[in-house]
């Protein structure tokens, strides 16, 4: 596959809803297959898909927040679907926060989801680690510091030590914010000259924030495996492994097809959800395709949801 953005050494471009698409395409090869509908059906919202699922699985950026904020009228659909007796999950390639963090801060949205079913990419990640029996100690990657009981591994941390590349079996690529271009230049060497397990905590190559999409740990990872020729292990949407946390805490009495899974990207929510067996709600005002037409994405890129809602 062709590296769409070299020199990312010097210089982190700023990508449009459309650049990631594209960016998207072009790791396909990486993404899970899956089957489609012919076409989508349309609603006006949530409301009107109620009675044809027990279970809704609710991506977090696009789908029920912008940045810091709420999307309008979310936290009164979570409460409604709720009210009749729907279960509601989030699923979320948000890596860095505890769980904790993550339901103070839906809670702060008035959006009221137990622990247990916020399902983050972290909660895959620690799995993988821990599958990787071989490695001793990991270089973790990540825009905040780490306290040594956070990670279930014996870890060291490449931002604060970044002399440490040579010593570590394994990377983790948790979290890039404030990451900086010199910084990428030593992962890519540091892979380049020692090829070795990465571990990719969000997959995603943006996300959306006010204004803006900020690049995320998947668009660095991919761009190391177009150039280097190597394997990225991607613990988030849209690989299986965070889906079947949820399916782990479901009734086994729950068939896949009164599953919903909402999202506002193709290649990620749609996806993977769709290659699981899960039926699909694309989300068009907020997120990836905001202010877009998304027929010809789909058309493109032949990944169709069931439903398609401006807004949940």
């Amino acid at each position: 596959m062709k590296q769409l953005y070299p020199n990312l050494e010097t210089a982190f471009p700023s990508l449009s809803g459309s650049d990631a698409f594209a960016f998207y395409e072009n790791a396909r090869d990486r993404l899970p297959k899956a089957q489609f509908p012919a076409r989508s059906s349309h609603a006006a919202n949530l409301g009107e898909l109620a009675d044809q699922f027990d279970v809704f699985v609710f991506d977090a950026y696009g789908v029920l927040n912008k940045g810091t904020e709420a999307v309008p009228g979310a936290a009164q659909r979570v409460k409604a679907l709720q009210d009749l007796g729907k279960k509601t999950f989030v699923l979320t390639n948000g890596a860095s926060f505890t769980p904790e963090q993550s339901q103070a801060k839906f809670d702060r949205m008035n959006m009221a989801f137990a622990m247990e079913d916020i399902v983050a990419s972290r909660l895959a990640t620690f799995r993988a680690l821990e599958a990787h029996t071989d490695i001793s100690t990991w270089g973790v990657i990540s825009g905040f510091s780490l306290e040594q009981d956070e990670l279930p591994v014996p870890f060291v941390q490449l931002n604060e030590n970044p002399d440490a590349f040579d010593s570590v079996d394994g990377i983790l690529l948790l979290s890039v914010i404030g990451y900086q271009p010199e910084q990428y230049a030593r992962l890519r060497n540091a892979l380049k000259k020692n090829p070795r397990p990465l571990i990719v905590a969000n997959p995603d190559v943006v996300a959306p924030q006010d204004g803006f999409f900020s690049l995320e740990p998947g668009f660095f990872s991919h761009s190391l495996a177009d150039e280097l020729d190597l394997a990225p292990e991607f613990c988030g949407k849209p690989f299986a492994s965070v889906f079947e946390i949820v399916q782990e805490r479901l009734p086994q009495s729950v068939p896949p097809s009164r599953i919903a899974m909402m999202g506002d990207t193709l290649h990620t929510d749609i996806l993977g959800a769709a290659a699981i067996g899960w039926r699909t709600v694309l989300c068009t005002e907020y997120g990836l395709f905001a202010g877009q037409n998304v027929q010809p994405y789909i058309d493109k890129s032949g990944i169709v949801p069931d439903f398609i809602v401006p807004s949940i």
